[in-house]
């Protein structure tokens, strides 16, 4: 008689816990899914009036640190920081239809109308030197800044 070969052990069957942390796995990752696409639903439904004012904030920034930028590279003919002061002056046309809610606030007018003055003033002469333009962008800033304060 022969003695039977041995058999290998059978293998345990998994644990309840990676069971569990499977599945919890993947509904937090369903989870997420459904957060991201009901997030997206929520911001398509979001129209241009509702990005206007930040972007116009944006573009503001965006070209007074293209004059500051000029000032720290020392490019300040009066044709380096033309275009971003006129840009400058155009966007605060938009300041008014950007922010309709302000648009009777005595305080958020006369806020605007001091910046175009600003602007309007730096385009009639523009600034020649780099001291200048920091003068200007110093005093579009403040604008900017009072504007802010007043009004957050």
């Amino acid at each position: 008689m022969s003695t039977p070969e041995p058999r290998p052990p059978a293998p345990a069957p998994p644990s309840a816990a990676a069971r569990y942390a499977v599945v919890f796995a993947i509904g937090l990752m369903v989870g997420v899914f459904a957060l991201v696409v009901v997030l997206r639903a929520l911001e398509s439904r979001r129209g241009w009036q509702d990005h206007y004012p930040a972007a116009l904030m944006r573009l503001y920034q965006a070209h007074l640190a293209g004059l500051e930028a000029d000032v720290e590279a020392g490019r300040c003919a009066p044709a380096d920081g033309l275009a971003n002061l006129r840009t400058l002056r155009l966007l605060s046309d938009d300041l008014a239809p950007a922010f309709p809610d302000l648009r009777d606030h005595r305080g958020f007018a006369a806020h605007a109308d001091r910046t175009r003055r600003t602007l309007d003033a730096a385009l009639a002469s523009p600034p020649g030197d780099c001291a200048a333009l920091r003068a200007t962008v110093d005093a579009i800033g403040e604008t900017c800044g009072d504007c802010h304060r007043d009004l957050r």
